[in-house]
């Protein structure tokens, strides 16, 4: 009972990574939509405040004249961070090869960008070298995984001379 366990966790993420560099690659894609979108969202700004002598910070420091202006603030602020967030993933993450991307598996936190990604992606057999080696890590994992939990939490057998016949 305990190797088919064993197998059938192993089978399970086996399954689970294979699926790893075809969802971040689907998550890099949106992340270039999202920082293309928020990159005319900010020159769209940096223009409106230009055009009335203003510098980006000086615009958003003058955004303090009743309560819509203050969340309009706010909610620029928010924009201009994310951006910069965005940024910053997408140029570690751009070009990156499955390996570099699971080195670098914290700059998949955008949660609307990685619920979107999920909710679009369709899991594929992985015909690819990458996909194949997730595959077997992920079978090795989650085999190594239930094996030694039933190491840790299993029966322990006795030993010939303790049986009695």
């Amino acid at each position: 009972m305990g190797q088919i366990l064993n197998l059938g966790g192993g089978v399970i993420l086996l399954v689970a990574a294979s699926q790893f560099p075809e969802y971040t690659q689907q998550y890099v894609q949106r992340l270039g939509g999202a920082v293309d979108e928020l990159r005319l969202v900010a020159a769209d700004f940096d223009k409106s405040a230009q055009s009335v002598g203003l510098t980006r910070q000086q615009a958003l420091d003058s955004m303090t004249g009743n309560a819509f202006q203050k969340a309009r603030q706010r909610d620029m602020t928010g924009t201009f961070a994310r951006l910069e967030r965005l940024e910053g993933d997408l140029a570690v993450l751009e070009g990156a090869g499955p390996f570099d991307r699971l080195a670098n598996v914290t700059r998949f936190s955008d949660q609307g960008i990685a619920t979107r990604a999920w909710q679009d992606y369709r899991p594929a057999l992985p015909l690819t070298i990458d996909g194949f080696i997730f595959a077997m890590g992920g079978f090795l994992a989650g085999f190594g995984l239930l094996r030694g939990l039933g190491l840790l939490f299993g029966r322990r057998k006795r030993p010939l001379s303790e049986v009695t016949p």
